[in-house]
């Protein structure tokens, strides 16, 4: 009997078709109406609808479309580089498991590919086995949890669907934290010494998390990690947030304020690294990139320096080799090498 087809799903949030007002505003539409992002029922749902079309979807593509220009290439960095990640890990895969037919693919929660024609899309190809692997180390009701809201809702339509598992959260994997560190020791290496390494993590409304949602514990098991791996003691690191949006209290501290303060204390020389992104995108690129440095040194700071997303570099891919032999248990035979389980046993 031939082994049924399987597939890899590589997710992430999404990006606009073109850098432009008009593909911005279908983005940020489909993103900002999903109940997950902006939670509220009733009247508050009625309110918020009423905001974003007449007012956000009216004046911010504008504004939006010109950062996501100055950072385009072609097309969007997190496109790019998802489907960079896709054939890094296709690549990976037949050279660690040649034995297996395992093809990879990438979907956006919101744009293009989209999650939910993908599925759509392999399942009338024949693929009986899926596994999705969210891009988000920490687990959060408004960036996981849409994932299996697509899902849920494709099942229900489908009368023959496909075994489809989800990789929930890897904040706290060893090889994570390892490629993290990796990253930060490589870049340290090469640029001046800095005085300490700031950790950015997107942030959510404080009432989210107040609600439940596990995200600032995943953010802050991360960081406490990654510095013990890295040898830094408590003075040499710092977890802050960033992205806030609207009026209301998001996790702190924010990443701009704190910044904005840290030349006051003496800290005249940051390293920062946003370790909730898998890849380079806008809130990276030019939020963190860009604005904050602008913030850091107008306050007084003299060297700052942004160390990029773990991308497609080596340790991000050992990484998602790992996470998918570790979560297609039963599908077939994907056992570890040598090599790979001294990596994770090493790691722990």
């Amino acid at each position: 009997m031939s082994q049924p087809k399987t597939a890899v799903l590589l997710v992430n949030l999404g990006s606009p078709d073109q850098p432009t007002p008009a593909a911005v505003r279908r983005y940020l539409k489909e993103f900002l109406s999903d109940r997950r992002v902006v939670e509220g029922d009733g009247i508050m749902r009625l309110v918020w609808l009423t905001v974003l079309n007449g007012i956000i979807l009216t004046f911010r593509p504008r504004k939006v479309a010109k950062l996501y220009a100055s950072i385009w290439d072609q097309d969007s960095p997190l496109r790019l580089i998802l489907n960079q990640q896709v054939a890094a890990l296709q690549l990976a895969l037949q050279q660690t498991s040649p034995d297996q037919d395992i093809q990879v693919f990438a979907a956006m929660t919101y744009g293009n590919p989209g999650l939910s024609a993908r599925l759509e899309e392999l399942t009338q190809a024949g693929y009986r086995k899926i596994l999705v692997l969210p891009l988000y180390p920490q687990y959060s009701a408004t960036t996981t949890a849409p994932i299996y809201d697509l899902i849920a809702r494709f099942q229900l339509k489908t009368r023959h669907f496909p075994d489809i598992r989800v990789v929930q959260d890897y904040h706290d994997h060893p090889l994570y934290i390892r490629a993290l560190a990796e990253s930060v020791q490589a870049f340290r290496t090469a640029n001046p010494k800095s005085d300490k390494l700031v950790l950015s993590y997107h942030g959510i409304p404080q009432e989210y998390a107040d609600k439940g949602d596990p995200y600032p514990e995943h953010c802050h098991r991360t960081s406490e990690l990654l510095a013990k791996e890295l040898g830094l003691t408590t003075d040499q690191w710092q977890t802050t947030f960033q992205s806030r949006f609207g009026p209301k209290a998001w996790l702190q501290p924010y990443t701009d304020k704190t910044l904005e303060k840290l030349p006051e204390s003496g800290v005249k020389r940051v390293d920062i690294i946003c370790p909730a992104f898998s890849a380079d995108c806008l809130e990276t690129l030019e939020e963190i990139a860009v604005e904050n440095r602008d913030v850091f040194l107008s306050a007084g700071g003299e060297q700052y320096h942004y160390i990029p997303a773990l991308n497609t570099e080596q340790g991000m891919i050992r990484l998602l080799v790992a996470l998918v032999k570790q979560n297609s248990s039963g599908w077939f035979n994907l056992a570890r090498t040598d090599n790979e389980q001294n990596e994770i046993s090493n790691a722990s």
